[in-house]
This record gives C-alpha cells, structure tokens and sequence, in this order.
C-alpha cells in the first residue's frame, strides 16, 4: 500500500479579530492518495483557503497532525517547511504571482536558483514546453496574455518535480475558454501520476476533480450533506432553495 501524499488528522487553526474567536479549521481530517485529483470547495469564510494554507506549509495547524509524504510536518520550523514547500509542493495561484520584469524562462528558474540547482535552464525549458509555451520562453511576463502566464505559473509550479500541486482558484481571472484550457493541461498532468489539489468557491471547477473536499464553517462536509448545506446557506442569505 502507498504512502499517502496528505494524511492530516484533527487539523485546528484559530484566529482572533478582536474579541472574536474563529474556529476556521475545526477538526478536519483529509486523505489524499497519490496520483489524486481534488477539488476542495466552500463559501467565502468556510475555512478552504486556510485548509490550502496549512496543506501547502505555508501556515502551521494550531493542533492535530500532519503528514506529507510520510513526514510529520505539522510542528516544523519556518525554515524547515520553506525546504518543505520547495521540494515537495508546487503552487499556482489565481494571481498568477510572476516577477512582470523577468522573462517566462527565468520566472520558471525562479525555484530551482532557490533550490541550488546549478543549471536550472534546461529543466525550465522543459516545463515551459510541456505546457505549451516554447514560442513564448523570452517574452517578459507583462508581453503575455493571462492564459499565458498562467500557464508560466504551472510551469513554475512544476519544474521541481513536487509530489504535490496546490491551485487556488487558478482560473479566477481568466475567461471560460481560457479557464477550460488550463482545467484541461491540470488533467493532462494528473493522467502522467500528479497528485493536483484544486480550491475553488467555483461549483463548475469543482467538476474537474474526481473528488471533492467541501469545507463549512471549518468543518468537512460528508458528501450526501452537502446539497443540505448549500440550501441551509442559500436560505439563511434570505433566498428560496430550488
């Protein structure tokens, strides 16, 4: 049996706002296997964004356990889960977060110069045609189209052979076709072994993923009450579920 690549179990995160307490992860457990195509979904305020936060080392969890390829990461240092971050998880963000000045090839050789990798070129060239931008390599990513840089985004994401992509809402400022092209290159790189994490409040994004995490009010959902939520939501926002 594999490792998985997610094991995280009774993840707490708290924050305060004042005098408030909010509870944005309350116990979650999520498993997710090698090769997985997920789609972790929510309303604004659900705790799916902190959930990617903590998934991605970017935060720690103020409780529970988590385990990334086998390796407890909950209680790391800063320094450690930065190592973490770098070799083992590759980020696309819905603001495609590129340097505007740097070309797409040396937006790409970004992680792998932070990685010590000597000659991080040819790696970055061969992310940049695997998803289909070899023509536009030298071109400064403001000369791009945002198809185009997100596609750079993957790129980047990518070259370091992570075991983990995390995207977050990465079709948010694309138009449909666009958005469809780069829903399409994930499953495209899920089909060759990835293991992709999409978070997204979009419902037609969601569909991607061969399954779906749906967080409420820090809390996972159980798949047959979901629809249940959505309506309870719907209906306390003062509209009538259909």
């Amino acid at each position: 049996m594999s490792t998985p690549v997610i094991d995280a179990r009774r993840l707490r995160k708290t924050y305060r706002i004042g005098d408030q307490e909010i509870r944005a992860l309350d116990g979650v457990d999520v498993l997710v296997e090698p090769g997985g195509m997920v789609a972790i979904t929510g309303a604004s305020g659900s705790g799916k964004s902190t959930l990617m936060q903590v998934l991605g080392c970017l935060d720690r969890p103020d409780g529970g356990e988590y385990f990334l390829d086998g390796e407890e990461v909950a209680k790391l240092s800063g320094d450690r889960l930065a190592q973490i971050r770098n070799r083992k998880i590759g980020f696309v963000f819905q603001g495609f977060h590129l340097l505007p000045k740097l070309t797409a090839l040396e937006n790409v050789e970004l992680p792998l110069m932070y990685a010590g990798v000597g000659d991080p070129r040819p790696m970055a060239e061969e992310a940049l045609v695997r998803v289909g931008l070899a023509e536009r390599m030298n071109n400064e990513s403001n000369q791009l189209s945002g198809g185009q840089r997100q596609r750079v985004a993957v790129a980047r994401a990518l070259v370091g052979k992570p075991s983990l992509v995390l995207a977050d809402e990465p079709t948010g400022n694309l138009d449909s076709k666009t958005g469809a092209e780069i829903l399409a290159l994930f499953h495209s790189l899920n089909a060759e072994g990835r293991t992709i994490i999409i978070v997204t409040h979009d419902p037609e994004v969601a569909k991607f993923g061969r399954r779906r995490i749906h967080m409420s009010d820090g809390h996972v959902v159980p798949p047959d009450q979901i629809e249940k939520t959505n309506s309870s939501r719907f209906a306390l926002a003062g509209g009538a579920a259909t």
